[in-house]
């Protein structure tokens, strides 16, 4: 087969690998016993996995206060590049004063292991509320975002960082997908359009009709669902991904859909967190990325669409991603189909769809969903979940 180019330049325009050769990797090995240590927490591990496996090129390690305080402001790096979202390393005062700038941390995971390192090149204070505000648009600490960052140490740990070894995923090894060979899966299909799919929730009868709009016009979809760390009442992960597999064996076209999962976790950030979302699959080398109603969004913190509009605040071409912007889908009983407002001319009693807290609340009761808002075996996968869930 004829080797093709990447369908799109990753962020920045270089592809970031920092997961230590079997050389460098003995080397961090023999010196780890001397390193001064810092536990990493789950948001912060799944950081580093993503940094070391390019997901968050051009980054290539923990943010220096300039790109910070850039990114805070401007949602731009001190470069000028887009970016919206801090990737910071939070630590105590005490943590910080026994750390020198200069010197290397061993970085270990939330139950001990060490799996990484950090060349500190500086250590710096920042105000939370100022993030608060900036990225999340609220400091209320009921938000889950700000929680964190209210909870977190008040000094930030800045270098490139080195992860150890990329092991399998626990859960999910096969689906375990990076974006080097994202973009190797894309060459060997020759798709050359690829739109990306975000998700923390079970795909419904709404998000099966964007996508399967979206995959009309371009080559493929990369269903790409987050697994890292999410709010305690979201749908596990594991469930969600064989919700995805019914789907993708029942009702997808297979030669045209990869799942793949994303380490990541959720920081519910909304319009900032659709922006970072869309530049983090530009560097799996998707071309295109479907934004919803209410994208990352948590509670009522952000309008409907806010996060299709913060699309409008850069240039296209800075981007380097196209934003896919569709409206809430609903079943249409005028229609006797899925559609939106921009296709439908039902009225309001006429549309079938539910929120998300409505259907956990029939899922507990063991109630199916109705066929209109999801697929019977999906549902019946999520009131079977439900139920090991309320036995626990």
């Amino acid at each position: 087969m004829t080797q093709h180019q990447d369908a799109i330049a990753p962020h920045g325009g270089q592809l970031i690998n920092r997961i230590a050769t079997a050389e460098k990797r003995q080397e961090l090995i023999e010196k780890a016993d001397t390193l001064p240590r810092v536990q990493l927490d789950e948001r912060s591990l799944s950081d580093l996995e993503l940094i070391a496996i390019g997901g968050f090129s051009p980054l290539t390690g923990f943010m220096e206060q300039a790109d910070y305080i850039g990114v805070i402001n401007d949602m731009r790096l001190s470069d000028g590049l887009p970016w919206s979202v801090p990737i910071t390393l939070s630590v105590s005062e005490e943590q910080a004063d026994a750390l020198s700038e200069g010197s290397w941390v061993r970085l270990d995971s939330p139950d001990g292991k060490f799996v990484g390192v950090l060349e500190l090149t500086q250590k710096y204070a920042y105000d939370k509320e100022l993030e608060a505000i900036h990225v999340y648009r609220t400091n209320d600490t009921n938000h889950p975002g700000v929680k964190v960052v209210h909870q977190q140490g008040p000094v930030n740990l800045a270098g490139p960082v080195w992860l150890l070894e990329r092991r399998p995923h626990r859960l999910f090894p096969s689906y375990q997908i990076d974006p080097a060979d994202s973009r190797l899966l894309f060459r060997e299909r020759e798709w050359k359009t690829i739109v990306g799919f975000q998700t923390r929730n079970p795909i419904h009868r709404a998000h099966e009709y964007i996508q399967k709009c979206a995959l009309e016009t371009v080559d493929g979809l990369f269903l790409h669902p987050l697994v890292g760390a999410t709010k305690s009442d979201d749908i596990p992960a594991d469930v969600r991904m064989r919700c995805y597999e019914i789907l993708i064996e029942r009702y997808y076209p297979k030669n045209r859909v990869i799942l793949a999962i994303n380490p990541a976790a959720m920081r519910y950030a909304g319009p900032r967190e659709a922006i970072f979302h869309a530049l983090v699959r530009k560097n799996y080398g998707c071309t295109h990325f479907i934004v919803g109603r209410d994208h990352a969004g948590v509670g009522d913190y952000y309008g409907t669409y806010d996060a299709q509009h913060i699309f409008d605040e850069f240039e296209p071409a800075e981007l380097g991603i196209v934003p896919m912007k569709f409206e809430h889908a609903f079943y249409c009983t005028l229609t006797g189909g899925m559609a939106t407002n921009k296709t439908s001319p039902s009225a309001p009693e006429q549309r079938i769809h539910l929120s998300g807290t409505k259907v956990r609340e029939m899922l507990r009761r063991g109630e199916m969903p109705p066929a209109e808002f999801s697929r019977p075996e999906v549902a019946a996968e999520l009131v079977k979940a439900m139920r090991v869930t309320a036995g626990s």
